[in-house]
């Protein structure tokens, strides 16, 4: 059995053919997807701007075999993206990943200053 690991994934991209129903559906809901909504989840978080309403993030967690790697992780979370916009009816393009491996991550601990 292979080592299971997580991945957080950004997934980003750009709004494209947005109906005006669309448009006015992602400026009325901007609040519930800034800055301060962005979580890593498995069902994704979605934060973009609504104006100019141009690009989205999608931040997801994707726990995979190791052996698949990081570009798996990225298709796994684009896949669930494109599924996600398409279910809410939002036109997108240009989708693409960032992945950062938590289990490989070296983590910086700061030592207690001495006075």
């Amino acid at each position: 059995m292979s080592e299971q690991h997580t991945y957080r994934v950004i997934v980003r991209g750009t709004w494209d053919a947005l109906t005006e129903e669309a448009r006015q559906r992602l400026r009325a809901e901007a609040d519930e997807h800034g800055m301060l909504s962005m979580r890593f989840t498995e069902e994704g978080s979605l934060s973009y701007e609504p104006s100019p309403l141009k690009h989205f993030s999608m931040r997801y967690v994707v726990v995979g075999d190791a052996d698949d790697g990081e570009e798996m992780a990225a298709a796994i979370a684009e896949d669930r993206a494109e599924t996600a916009l398409r279910g809410l009816g939002y036109g997108f393009r240009d989708l693409r990943s960032t992945v950062t491996d938590l289990n490989t991550m070296k983590v910086n601990v700061k030592r207690a200053s001495r006075r």
